[in-house]
């Protein structure tokens, strides 16, 4: 297609006023006028030729530059390629009318053989949404990344090119995260005051009652409750943005991702603790969880299994206490991946929950997918639990209604278990009970807890839970029980000889002088006292009890 460079000046006849143009004699000097460049462009689908013409420029080499770079992006398109052509021919005009920088060679190359509208710059937003379209993977993984895309990336990043997105973009936006944070706090802060200033206004009384009237009329204006964005969220929001760009630059869409140099705070996963006596205290008094990851002790662990012993899924509760099994993996358990006769028990499938439809999906990594060992109590425990679903199956109130799933536990008419029900269920049981709270899930990490007081090692837990890393076991979930780390306090203490005087060479008489005051110490104690307030029946064993007590104490004694 023909194209030409021509030098032209915008001098006007003095008498007619009209454009002397290639007339004026002017033009004979080379510092006289300027440069201008015309490129023919493919003509329309109706047949209308168009063309790219731009002036200024100060020299004919100027010029020439652009009239090739023109020429370059023509031949990108085969000349047979009639859509790819009338791409770039509208890329041209666009850019030519709005008087914009001519587009880059490659960067067009690469829009125009992934399909994408040549016309139009791709921003952040278009591009996450193109992503999230042909992500494949695990449905509640994209879920939270299409949480992640509309709640945050989208309304701070969207409107950026793609191709400018820089680290500062990324550094603003978690500033920006960071300090609506500080306004959710308040905002909670003051919605939790008025809760607790309406609940100090008396019912009765005409004033009272329009005081209350009032104090409601405010609080219905303020914000709901909202979460805070964490650490461990924005981490999680860095990622899906991370992996996102990441496939930008694997269709050279872009060259350099800055979610991979953006700097945050680290993400801490919380260290589990135990229920203890002063633990147990303050949150009577406070309401507070010292920990988001609380567990309880053996004791605690046997007075609830000893309370739900005659409830449906008592066996599932039994199973998660002892051998560590997730919530999905649980409610996901086949009978054909269970033998009891040889005490095994193979997770192969699990339950997952996307907001609140339920599927069937392979478990979470590949350790997940184990065999775990049944000692001989959760043996009979499921035992007993298939009789009984043996027995509802026959029975006359469902006969053709009941629904053969093959899972181990399952709702009274043989359907699959939602997994949020269960939890539903752990809580209404150990409250009534009045137990210290703890999550289903902490079940789990009491039977990691439990595992690791009995003696097994690391690397035991962690085939036992099926995680993909030690560190994972060893950071969260193996927190050890009070009376094991007595135990060892007390070993590494005798290991140190010492001069000074101890209790096993006291004098008999200086020993009934210490005997006799440890007794007044006693009788300082109210008689009944109860440290664990209403859970009175913590400080006697339960059933339970030899299942999960260790003998760090004994052993301690016999050192």
């Amino acid at each position: 297609m023909k194209g030409s460079t021509h030098r032209r000046c915008y001098c006007r006849d003095a008498e007619t006023g009209k454009p002397l143009g290639k007339k004026c004699p002017k033009l004979t000097s080379r510092k006289h006028g300027s440069y201008s460049i015309r490129q023919e462009l493919p003509p329309r689908a109706d047949g209308i030729r168009r063309s790219f013409s731009r002036a200024g420029y100060e020299s004919i080499k100027a010029a020439q530059v652009d009239l090739d770079h023109i020429r370059a992006l023509l031949g990108l398109a085969d000349s047979d390629d009639s859509e790819g052509l009338d791409q770039i021919a509208e890329l041209l005009e666009k850019v030519a009318d709005e008087k914009a920088p001519l587009p880059d060679i490659e960067a067009t190359r690469r829009r125009l053989s992934h399909g994408l509208d040549l016309t139009s710059r791709l921003t952040v937003g278009e591009w996450l949404d193109i992503w999230l379209a042909g992500k494949k993977g695990r449905q509640s993984a994209i879920s939270r990344d299409e949480s992640n895309i509309r709640v945050h990336l989208q309304p701070r990043i969207g409107h950026v090119r793609l191709d400018r997105l820089r680290v500062t973009h990324l550094s603003e936006m978690f500033e920006a995260i960071a300090e609506a944070n500080v306004e959710i706090a308040e905002g909670n802060a003051a919605r939790r005051k008025a809760f607790e200033d309406l609940a100090k206004i008396a019912w009765k009384g005409r004033e009272p009652r329009a005081r209350r009237k009032a104090m409601k009329a405010a609080i219905a204006e303020m914000d709901p409750y909202r979460r805070i964005v964490g650490p461990a969220t924005r981490q999680r929001v860095r990622s899906t943005l991370r992996a996102a760009l990441n496939a930008a630059i694997a269709q050279q869409l872009i060259t350099f991702n800055p979610a991979a140099h953006v700097e945050l705070e680290a993400g801490r996963r919380p260290k589990a603790l135990v229920w203890t006596e002063e633990r147990i205290l303050h949150w009577k008094r406070t309401g507070e969880k010292p920990s988001p990851v609380m567990v309880w002790t053996p004791e605690h662990t046997g007075l609830f299994l000893d309370h739900v012993a005659e409830d449906r899924l008592y066996a599932l509760f039994h199973l998660v206490a002892f051998r560590g099994l997730r919530r999905g993996e649980a409610c996901g358990q086949r009978w054909t991946d269970t033998n009891l006769d040889a005490g095994l028990l193979t997770v192969a499938k699990q339950l997952v929950v996307n907001g609140w439809e339920v599927y069937e999906d392979d478990p979470k990594t590949d350790a997940g997918a184990r065999t775990i060992a049944l000692d001989s109590d959760t043996v009979q425990a499921l035992t007993r639990h298939r009789a009984q679903q043996d027995k509802d199956r026959k029975e006359k109130e469902w006969e053709s209604a009941w629904v053969e799933t093959g899972r181990v536990f399952t709702r009274e008419n043989g359907e699959l278990l939602h997994p949020a029900n269960v939890t539903r269920r752990f809580i209404e049981l150990h409250e009534e009970l009045g137990l210290p709270p703890i999550r289903l899930h902490d079940l789990r990490h009491g039977a990691a807890t439990l595992a690791h007081a009995a003696g097994a090692g690391l690397k035991d837990i962690q085939e036992m839970l099926g995680h993909s890393s030690i560190t994972i076991t060893s950071d969260t979930y193996t927190s050890l029980l009070p009376e094991a780390d007595l135990a060892i306090a007390e070993a590494a203490a005798r290991l140190v000889p010492r001069a000074r005087t101890t209790p096993e060479n006291i004098a008999p008489e200086a020993e009934a002088e210490f005997d006799d005051a440890e007794s007044a110490d006693a009788e300082s104690v109210p008689d009944g006292a109860d440290p664990f307030g209403e859970i009175r029946e913590i400080n006697f064993p339960s059933a339970h009890a030899p299942l999960t007590q260790t003998a760090w104490d004994a052993r301690s004694e016999a050192e």
